[in-house]
């Protein structure tokens, strides 16, 4: 069953691990860079919910992208996935229950900063 979330598909925290094994998703973290480097999905790029583009994305734009922000009451992913949709992204999903529902599950996670996030970079 594919459960919806303002109008968007959503994914489990143990289902997205699963497709970033695979190397089947891309992650992207829409939290503040400080809560980026505290606890992120392991290859999750962090970028600004309001302000990212194309450039910032996958080139195929039939690639799953999957945005999450901290816990199921955040809006900011499902705004950015609405956002990537807008840009011609179609296989996009938000993990509702963000990075608490990760860590909930006790998936790994990466911490510190990295070169993923947009506001990090060396």
């Amino acid at each position: 069953m594919i459960a919806r979330l303002m109008g968007l598909d959503t994914i489990s925290p143990r289902d997205l691990h699963l497709l970033l094994q695979e190397g089947k998703a891309s992650a992207i973290d829409v939290n503040s860079p400080q809560s980026w480097t505290q606890a992120r999905v392991p290859g999750a790029v962090n970028l600004d919910p309001a302000a990212y583009d194309t450039a910032d994305l996958p080139a195929d734009k039939n690639a799953l992208l999957v945005f999450y922000c901290s816990n199921p009451w955040c809006r900011k992913a499902p705004n950015a996935a609405r956002r990537a949709n807008s840009l011609g992204y179609v296989n996009v999903k938000v993990m509702a229950a963000g990075i608490k529902g990760w860590l909930a599950e006790k998936l790994p996670v990466e911490t510190g900063a990295g070169i993923g996030s947009a506001g990090e970079r060396p």
